[in-house]
This record gives structure tokens, C-alpha cells and sequence, in this order.
């Protein structure tokens, strides 16, 4: 093995930085770093942590450029560790302490999966990544607020991509804790809206409808977006819900909407296509594989989904942002 192939490999079969990086951002040290702890034992009794222990993980990840150590048992943050303050979004992939956890510990069940084409989560957990998270409020709620984070990169996008003034009501499928649809029914006073979504999840929409002050025209329905939906609104929107589920199913959530929306009605799914990041997105592909079987897919590939769920693809929109809007009705 030459040096420079050796230098290539060794970082990325290495798990250390992985998981000291999670340790870290878990115990949220950036941001106490940030707000001026800078101490070595200040930074343990602050996160409740051991401080020799700490010392030797921080010490790992000086060497990494996450911190500097300018004194002995003092340190800083480098323009990297500031990425894992909690304001600049990175930390809610991370953090132990919620969903994330869930989803790390479905990675040693990769090897499994290539061998079988199955998903390991509910092998390894005995349930689905969704039982997980309506049986754990705490997960469930990072899940959210991670998912609402993201949706704020989308909404401005949803808004330019049609003309809404025609359109009255909107189901939001899988819509989370309501942020993108608290956000058309800002832009837009006309409009209504319910987010649907497992139990736990509507409770915190309906909360956020009513502490937004929008309880009045956005509302919060439990249920399973296998079974029918709410029919009869103008607009039925997927925001990155495809891409959680395999080809079956992908196809089976369509034809719910297509069968709610009629042939009046239009589907906006919002997703990240494989062509348009395949490095990124070859990523998430394997990540969504092992939590749920899911995907990521190209166009090619969502045609043929929507086509078995008799749907038929409109128009299609992408921004700089790498996200997909696609556009479907009934032929």
C-alpha cells in the first residue's frame, strides 16, 4: 500500500471523529465555548461530563480542527467547530440526546441489508423508525424541529413555483410540526390548510397553528397517509416524505393523494433529485435505505412512481438549493 492511498483510506474508515464529534455536539461544548466557557473543568461541570475524559476527546478533536487548546486546558472554537453551535443547524443530526441517535445506531446493519435488500432498523429495534418516534416525545420533537429547520429552506421556494391565488385549500401530507404550511398561510390569507400526520406530530402542529395565530385557517389531523386522505383540496403537498419510503409504498402514498385530489386537484412533491447532488445525495440514498427503505431517485425514477400511482408529471422546478418541485395530476 503506497502512503498517499493509505492517507485517502485512513479518514474514511476511521470512526473516531464520528463519534467524538456527536459526543461534542451532544453535550452542546461548542456552544458553551461560544458563550465564553472556555475551561476545561468549567466546560465538564457545565455539560456534566468527566473532565479528564473530556479533556482527551477535546484534545482528539484540536487535532482534527474542531477546537484549538491556545492554553493548556482552554479552548476554542475554529471556524468548523462553529458549524456545530446548535444556531447553525448541524447539531440536530448529531445529538445523541434525540432522533439522531435512532438513526446512528441503524448503521452497524448495513452490512445486513446488502446481503438481504431489507432495511435493519426494525430489525434491530424491533419496531419502525416511526413507532420510535410517536412512542418518544423527545425524539419525536428534535425530529421535528429538525424537519421544520429544513423547512425553511423550502417554503421561499414553494411560494415562486406557481401561481397560488387559486388555490384554496392545501392537505400538507406528512407536513411535520406545520411550519411550510404556517408559512403559505402567511403569505397567502386567503388560503387553508391541514397538516396530516401521526398522532404525536398533530398535536404539535395544532400547538404551533395556535401559538402562531393561525388556529383559525390551518388546522392539525391525525393519521396514516396509507389510508384515504382529507379529498376535495386544491393542492395535496409531499415535502421530502417520497423519499422515506421504497418504491411500493412511494407509490401507495401517490395514489392516495391522486384518489383525495380527483382530477381538479394538483400534487407538489418536494424532494432532492439523484442527479442533481450525487455526492450528497448518494449519502442520504444509503441513510434513507437503512432507516426505512427508502430512496433517493432520479426523474427517471419518480416518473415511474408517479406513473404507478396513476399520476402523470407536470412541470418540474429546481433551485439553487438543490431541491426538486415536482408538479402532478390525474392525466
Amino acid at each position: 500500500m503506497t502512503d498517499s492511498a493509505w492517507l485517502k483510506l485512513q479518514p474514511l474508515m476511521d470512526l473516531t471523529a464520528p463519534w467524538a464529534i456527536r459526543v461534542v455536539a451532544t453535550l452542546r461544548i461548542p456552544d458553551l465555548i461560544a458563550s465564553g466557557v472556555t475551561r476545561l473543568e468549567a466546560l465538564a461541570g457545565r455539560s456534566s461530563a468527566d473532565a479528564e475524559t473530556l479533556s482527551r476527546v477535546m484534545r482528539f478533536l484540536v487535532t482534527r480542527g474542531i477546537f484549538e487548546e491556545p492554553e493548556p486546558e482552554s479552548f476554542s472554537l475554529t471556524p468548523t467547530g462553529r458549524l456545530l453551535e446548535d444556531a447553525a443547524g448541524v447539531r440536530a443530526w448529531l445529538d445523541q440526546d434525540g432522533f439522531a441517535r435512532l438513526m446512528d445506531n441503524a448503521w452497524p446493519g448495513l452490512l445486513e441489508t446488502v446481503r438481504t435488500g431489507k432495511p435493519p432498523y426494525a430489525g434491530v429495534f424491533g419496531r419502525s423508525v416511526w413507532e420510535d418516534l410517536e412512542a418518544s416525545p423527545r425524539a419525536s420533537e428534535s425530529f421535528n424541529a429538525l424537519m421544520a429547520r429544513q423547512s425553511a429552506g423550502i417554503w421561499p421556494q414553494l411560494l415562486e413555483c406557481r401561481d397560488w391565488s387559486g388555490i384554496r385549500e392545501v392537505v400538507d401530507v406528512g407536513g411535520g410540526s406545520g411550519a411550510i404550511l404556517a408559512a403559505l398561510a402567511r403569505a397567502h390569507p386567503h388560503l387553508r390548510g391541514t397538516v396530516l400526520d401521526l398522532p404525536a406530530t398533530a398535536r404539535q402542529a395544532a400547538e404551533y397553528f395556535e401559538r402562531a395565530g393561525l388556529a383559525d385557517r390551518c388546522r392539525a389531523q391525525a393519521g396514516s397517509m396509507f389510508n384515504p386522505l382529507p379529498g376535495g383540496a386544491d393542492l395535496y403537498l409531499l415535502s421530502l416524505v417520497i423519499g422515506d419510503w421504497d418504491d411500493e409504498k412511494a407509490s401507495a402514498i401517490l395514489r392516495r393523494c391522486a384518489e383525495a385530489a380527483g382530477t381538479s386537484g394538483r400534487i407538489l412533491i418536494v424532494e432532492s433529485l439523484l442527479e442533481g447532488a450525487p455526492a450528497a445525495n448518494a449519502s442520504m440514498d444509503l441513510f434513507m435505505l437503512l432507516v426505512n427503505g427508502g430512496r433517493a431517485r432520479t426523474l427517471a425514477q419518480f416518473e415511474e412512481i408517479l406513473g404507478a400511482a396513476g399520476l402523470e408529471l407536470v412541470q418540474v422546478q429546481s433551485s439553487p438549493s438543490g431541491q426538486c418541485v415536482l408538479e402532478c395530476a390525474m392525466p
